[in-house]
């Protein structure tokens, strides 16, 4: 029986080095074949790919998407194109479509969304008031709120930028720190300062800080306030009790936009009722309000981080699933 073959023929654009398409000793093409079925020649500045026609059609969508980004003067690493052939396999969105939607730019650099996923949850924030984004380490849930919030500025959307944590130690453990408050404090906040800095010269964020119209501060510094013309994102929000989370969304104001994020599995509260998970139970179906949810192939770090978090949530998965049957013994 014969099956159709398609061929297609793709140029490199003069200026693009071909080396930034199959990578440096070709690495980029041995992932592409590795993961494809089809047959691809590269020689020169041309491509060309043979095979059924869903798999080439697959292969020129990625190629396309790897041209694109070369011209932006990005360099695509193994785990950028294992991510582009996820998402178009799974076709949830077209990967050249989600990685054209730059959020900022930054010494040349562009913040862009990695994966669909990733792509859902910054439609989400331009689309309502307030956005919960749950989900594991290392898919970039502050850090593309940080984007986000940093590019709203930058357009004279927002007249300010606040960005808050749970201080969890926030008894005695806190109290035996040596220091200022804002020095006992400060290792809590400053994740949130490394984010920004890596979107905005550090001068320039010193001077906005200093002028408040960037605040880092821990979360119990938001009782009694009302947040009006601001993007503020709620970090760590898993570590949050019910009452300090109603606290934070009743401080919502005018013409602002509110990020919570979190990651249920790094809750440093235990036996403690989580307002996180209540918020969700509480605001699921109220408007203008939207959870977002990333996985593991949302995971944008070393790909073995995704290895990590998928181990641990098949161990804790276990481990429940050994106590459920010590309980009916």
């Amino acid at each position: 029986m014969s099956t159709d073959v398609a061929k297609v023929r793709l140029s490199i654009p003069e200026g693009i080095d071909p080396a930034c398409i199959t990578g440096a000793g070709d690495v980029l093409l041995r992932t592409i074949e590795r993961r494809c079925e089809g047959e691809i020649v590269v020689r020169g500045t041309d491509i060309s790919i043979a095979g059924e026609p869903s798999e080439v059609e697959v292969l020129v969508r990625l190629f396309t998407h790897l041209i694109k980004i070369a011209a932006g003067n990005e360099v695509s690493t193994t785990d950028d194109v294992e991510r582009a052939i996820d998402a178009m396999r799974a076709e949830e969105a077209d990967a050249s479509g989600f990685r054209d939607d730059i959020l900022l730019t930054y010494r040349g650099k562009a913040i862009r969304p990695k994966t669909p996923g990733q792509k859902r949850y910054i439609d989400a924030i331009r689309n309502n008031t307030v956005t919960f984004c749950l989900g594991p380490a290392g898919t970039g849930k502050t850090y593309l709120a940080m984007a986000m919030a940093v590019a709203a500025l930058k357009r004279h959307e927002v007249g300010r930028l606040v960005l808050t944590r749970p201080v969890v130690e926030a008894g005695e453990n806190l109290g035996f720190l040596p220091g200022t408050l804002e020095e006992k404090v400060d290792p809590y906040v400053r994740p949130l300062y490394d984010a920004l800095f890596d979107m905005m010269d550090t001068e320039r964020a010193h001077e906005l800080v200093e002028r408040g119209v960037v605040e880092i501060a821990p979360l119990a510094y938001m009782r009694g306030r009302t947040l009006n013309d601001a993007f503020v994102i709620l970090d760590e929000a898993q570590n949050t009790t019910p009452e300090q989370m109603k606290m934070f969304l009743t401080r919502l104001g005018f013409n602002s936009t509110f990020v919570i994020t979190g990651d249920a599995s790094q809750r440093d509260l235990p036996g403690k009722r989580n307002g996180l998970a209540e918020a969700e139970e509480i605001l699921g179906d109220v408007d203008d309000i939207v959870f977002v949810r990333l996985t593991r192939t949302d995971v944008v770090r070393h790909r073995l981080v995704g290895k990590i978090v998928e181990a641990y949530d098949a161990f804790d998965a276990r481990k429940e699933g050994s106590g459920h049957g010590r309980a009916h013994k």
